[in-house]
């Protein structure tokens, strides 16, 4: 599966972007799908997981109540939405897909991922 994402850009403090991650082939369904995110200087970090169909959904404590992940099997596209943004919220952020059983939190469970979009937080 190959992977596109974008939908990233500058916002002030406070404010709100929805990343996208569109997915090539017709087997989306069949990939567990998460978002990672890589600020600067810092090792890639687990942010938000969907199962199959979107019946289950985990997040990095800090983001809870701030970022939904979903997915659209019908549009092979996955979601970030990502509310009251913050400064330490500026990332690249990556999405990935898995055909892995394991822990989903972890970068090496994935098996595919995406070029990454920036994310900019200014305060």
């Amino acid at each position: 599966v190959q992977l596109q994402a974008y939908g990233g850009g500058l916002v002030h403090a406070g404010g709100s972007l929805r990343l996208s991650c569109a997915a090539s082939g017709r087997t989306f369904r069949s990939y567990v799908m998460g978002w990672f995110r890589q600020g600067p200087g810092k090792e890639r970090e687990f942010v938000a997981f969907i199962s199959w169909v979107g019946g289950s959904t985990y997040y990095l404590d800090s983001v809870k109540g701030q970022f939904t992940i979903s997915r659209d099997n019908a549009e092979n596209t996955v979601y970030l939405q990502m509310n009251n943004l913050k400064p330490e919220d500026t990332a690249v952020y990556f999405c990935a897909a898995s055909t892995i059983l394991g822990d989903y939190s972890q970068v090496k469970n994935y098996n595919y991922w995406g070029q990454g979009t920036q994310v900019t937080v200014s305060s």
